[in-house]
């Protein structure tokens, strides 16, 4: 199967497009559904600052009035309730953690659906142009990047704001003067680390689309095309350097990630290593005889660690932030594109007798450009232009041409992989693009020369068509697809894995298997694209008598390039630079000496007529 050329709909944005900064309240916005546990996250949070609180208090009454006083039984109470409070502060810190991480799993959780259910709706011309390491890269490597932010962001911004509040008020009630000299550097640490989040963010968008190129040349040069190909065209040690370029550029940004700001981060960690001794010799040095005692001393060094280390986490959350929103940008860019085909909101099924739909599909004055097409310069030339066919119900459909004719174009108009740009295409009268997409599903099949199969056993590939297909059911498609046999033989049957792709198997045995999948889901309209040009003559031969089974009885396309698997279509158009040429029957188009018998005179693998 051919990819078709350029699309129309939206692309992955550039790397040097200008980018919108994101915004807080759509982050914000993941978290509404968790709210409930968010606050019971708080108020654990808050309970935990306020006890840690009371520690330095305690210690002041130890050092200042028990021991001094001999107050054995006053200091046994003040030890105790040292002790409950580390037990209360470690209980609640285990169950805020708890509490936290499941949010932030959630939402992780919420983030990859979301993005895999929106890419689930992208036009096929979307993933034509973008790297299929690309879109994994984004699910994997850019929602994982931000597991630590969004599992533990919200809780330390609330355990650590909490914190630096009552510490702020408990410092304030046991000295003021010392608050001050201990508050005085806080703006200065809050610039550096907004300077460091700054030039982390911009190295983190970089990080992940180096991630992201890596990404594609693993899943593109070690799936099994890949080995084959860079084995057999000699390239395994270029394909081994390039990756260990690429990664090299990635360690050396992990590094610049890792180091950026960290002689101005190790300042603050300097100044606060300081600030004990600053204390201590403020208030030596206290006058108007108004002397701090050491109790009150020590409380007070022990609160401004506890003031310090909130205060350090708190930047450092700023830092993450920043970084996670390079991240959440990447995202956010995958979930506003705009899908071209969707489905409308009054989208209606097929109407059926008794049953059962007809499958008339016609082509009314279709046109199809990827590119907007201008008809007053006619530039650039639709690929599909005032085409007008009719293929009644049971009757077969076969379209020949040139290579770039349009062929493989028109077959994905009825399946609705590509939307028309003039006329319509219907299905009993229906316009395709008013169907829903489950009716259309259930109308259209469609067998490639390019058959994917997962890695998984044969039963689940076929049961990929009808989920709840029986045993028996699975028998008898395998048997009317000509590979049943074949399948039985094996020793594990049904239960066999095919391997990556399929590649268990041969090219013919794979296109069986296609075949059955698509007679569980019975489609009354089928689309044949080239389904038997890639095969040796004597397994196309057995491919086609299960195409004919196939076929028997409902309506079907064909896009062929052997000229051999037509002769008996009901009609046969040519199709030339994107127009209808000639249509007719086989002897028709052979009597009428024109583009169909010159493409026969060059078909090799038709019998002399």
């Amino acid at each position: 199967m051919k990819t078709p050329g350029p699309d129309r709909t939206p692309r992955t944005p550039s790397a040097d497009a200008p980018k919108a900064p994101v915004q807080l309240r759509r982050i914000l916005g993941l978290f509404r559904p968790y709210r409930g546990k968010l606050a019971a996250v708080g108020v654990f949070v808050g309970l935990s600052s306020l006890v840690s609180v009371a520690s330095p208090f305690l210690l002041r009454a130890i050092l200042d009035v028990a021991i001094p006083q001999g107050r054995t039984g006053l200091l046994s109470l003040l030890a105790l309730g040292m002790i409950a409070v580390a037990v209360a502060n470690s209980v609640l810190n285990v169950l805020q953690t708890y509490l936290s991480t499941s949010v932030g799993q959630r939402v992780m959780h919420d983030l990859r659906t979301s993005v895999y259910a929106h890419l689930q709706r992208m036009p096929l011309a979307f993933f034509t142009r973008t790297r299929t390491g690309e879109v994994q890269s984004r699910i994997a490597n850019d929602i994982g990047g931000m597991q630590s932010t969004v599992t533990s962001t919200a809780t330390s911004l609330v355990s650590n704001l909490t914190t630096v509040v009552a510490t702020v008020v408990a410092m304030i009630a046991l000295d003021w003067r010392l608050t001050i000299v201990s508050l005085l550097l806080l703006p200065l640490f809050v610039w550096i680390s907004r300077r460091v989040g700054n030039e982390r963010r911009k190295i983190a968008t970089e990080r992940q689309k180096q991630l992201a190129a890596l990404s594609s040349i693993m899943q593109e040069s070690l799936s099994v095309s890949g080995i084959l190909l860079g084995r057999t065209m000699g390239r395994s040690r270029a394909l081994s350097q390039d990756f260990a370029k690429e990664s090299d550029s990635l360690a050396e940004l992990e590094v610049r990630a890792d180091m950026a700001g960290r002689w101005r981060q190790s300042t603050i960690q300097i100044v606060m290593a300081a600030m004990p001794a600053v204390i201590y010799w403020a208030a030596g040095m206290a006058s108007g005889g108004t002397a701090v005692s050491i109790g009150t001393l020590v409380a007070f060094t022990s609160l401004q660690q506890n003031l310090f280390r909130p205060t350090v986490q708190l930047l450092q959350v700023g830092v993450s932030v920043q970084v996670s929103l390079a991240l959440f940008q990447r995202i956010f860019e995958y979930l506003d594109l705009v899908p071209d085909i969707t489905e409308r909101p009054d989208a209606v099924t097929l109407p059926s007798d008794h049953g059962r739909i007809r499958g008339e599909v016609r082509f009314e004055n279709v046109g199809f450009s990827y590119q907007p097409y201008d008809r007053e310069s006619a530039q650039p030339r639709p690929t599909l232009d005032g085409i007008d066919l009719t293929v009644h119900a049971g009757q077969s459909l076969a379209v020949v041409g040139e290579t770039g004719s349009g062929k493989t174009t028109l077959s994905y108009l009825v399946p609705r992989l590509y939307d028309v740009t003039a006329g319509r295409v219907s299905i009993d009268g229906v316009d395709v693009r008013d169907l829903s997409f489950e009716a259309l599903a259930d109308a259209v099949g469609v067998v490639s020369q390019e058959t994917y199969l997962f890695h998984a056993s044969v039963a689940d590939n076929l049961r990929f068509a009808k989920p709840d297909a029986t045993d028996v059911e699975l028998h008898e498609a395998a048997r009317a697809a000509q590979i049943h046999d074949h399948i039985a033989a094996l020793p594990e049957g049904y239960d066999t894995m095919v391997g990556e792709r399929g590649y268990r198997f041969s090219g013919g045995e794979k296109q069986r298997l296609a075949i059955a999948r698509t007679i569980l889901r019975d489609p009354p309209v089928l689309v044949l694209d080239e389904a038997t040009s890639a095969l040796d003559t004597q397994t196309e031969q057995a491919v086609q008598q299960a195409l004919d089974t196939l076929s028997a009885g409902r309506t079907t396309i064909t896009i062929a390039h052997r000229l051999s698997t037509i002769r008996d279509a009901d009609q046969i158009v040519v199709l030339d630079e994107g127009r209808v040429a000639e249509r007719g029957t086989h002897e028709d188009l052979l009597a009428l000496g024109g583009h169909y018998a010159a493409l026969i005179s060059r078909d090799t693998t038709l019998a002399p007529v």
